[in-house]
């Protein structure tokens, strides 16, 4: 009897271990076997992102088959955009700008941090990467912190590292990226 207890507590042990890989966003368990839109409804920390990814018609996209490297702005990172731009961006006549915004958030790769910061390495310390929206941002690194400097040159902090999906990865941002004007 006590080997079946301890085979239970072990087996309850190692299931906890699976689980806690992925970390928790926005108050919930990210799970990789869920696509990124999947696991992004679950974030509390997410919800204006999910509303604009649904506004913008790009749900079957990140629903899709990647895989996707998403920089997923929080709610928080949308309050800091000037008052009233989300509202204006969510309106059906802005969705091409909205479109734009969003797909400059997706890279078509699935970069893990490790990945993400060999390539700052190799680069010198500075790496260009082109989004699927087309704009050209610059990834840095300080502290063992990667950052992302958009086409305004506003910098944007991974706050959440490597939140694995089915379809890709998610780094959640703390500032919302803009390309170039």
């Amino acid at each position: 009897m006590k080997f079946l207890k301890l085979g239970t507590a072990i087996l309850a042990l190692t299931a906890g271990m699976a689980l806690a890989e992925n970390p928790m966003v926005g108050g919930a368990a990210m799970f990789e076997d869920k696509n990124i839109v999947e696991n992004a409804l679950n974030s509390a920390d997410h919800t204006t992102l999910v509303a604009a990814v649904q506004a913008a018609g790009l749900v079957d996209v990140l629903q899709g088959e990647g895989p996707f490297t998403v920089f997923a702005p929080t709610n928080e990172a949308f309050a800091k955009l000037p008052a009233g731009t989300v509202e204006m961006l969510l309106k059906p006549e802005n969705k091409d700008q909205l479109v734009k915004i969003l797909t400059c958030h997706v890279v078509a790769a699935n970069a893990m941090s490790s990945d993400i910061m060999g390539m700052i390495e190799a680069d010198g310390g500075e790496h260009k990467v082109t989004t699927v929206g087309g704009c050209e941002f610059t990834i840095m690194a300080k502290d063992g912190m990667v950052m992302i400097k958009d086409g305004q040159g506003n910098i944007a902090n991974v706050t959440i590292a490597d939140v694995k999906q089915s379809n890709g990865v998610i780094h959640v941002i703390d500032a919302v990226l803009l390309p170039a004007m």
